[in-house]
């Protein structure tokens, strides 16, 4: 998984570079993705995830768990 966010599903969009006269040109708009460690209380071990700004306040709201829970049934994560 390159450009997608693993906790909600996230990915490159295309749209328009529109010039100073009108000329438009396709473009990419690519999600805001980091690498970030969490730590898993439950099981006691750090996981690796590539997430969007979104899916980090996910994980504060919904806690690692739960996040990872939801992200299994909508298929965005496969094993973790």
């Amino acid at each position: 998984m390159s450009q997608i966010c693993q906790i909600t599903g996230k990915k490159a969009i295309v749209g328009n570079h529109v010039s100073h006269s009108n000329k438009k040109t396709k473009r990419k708009f690519h999600p805001n993705l980091f690498t970030k460690k969490f730590f898993n209380e439950k099981d006691g071990n750090w996981v690796t995830l590539k997430v969007s700004a979104a899916g980090i306040r996910t994980i504060d709201k919904m806690g690692l768990e739960g996040a990872l829970k939801h992200a299994k049934e909508k298929g965005f994560i496969i094993n973790c």
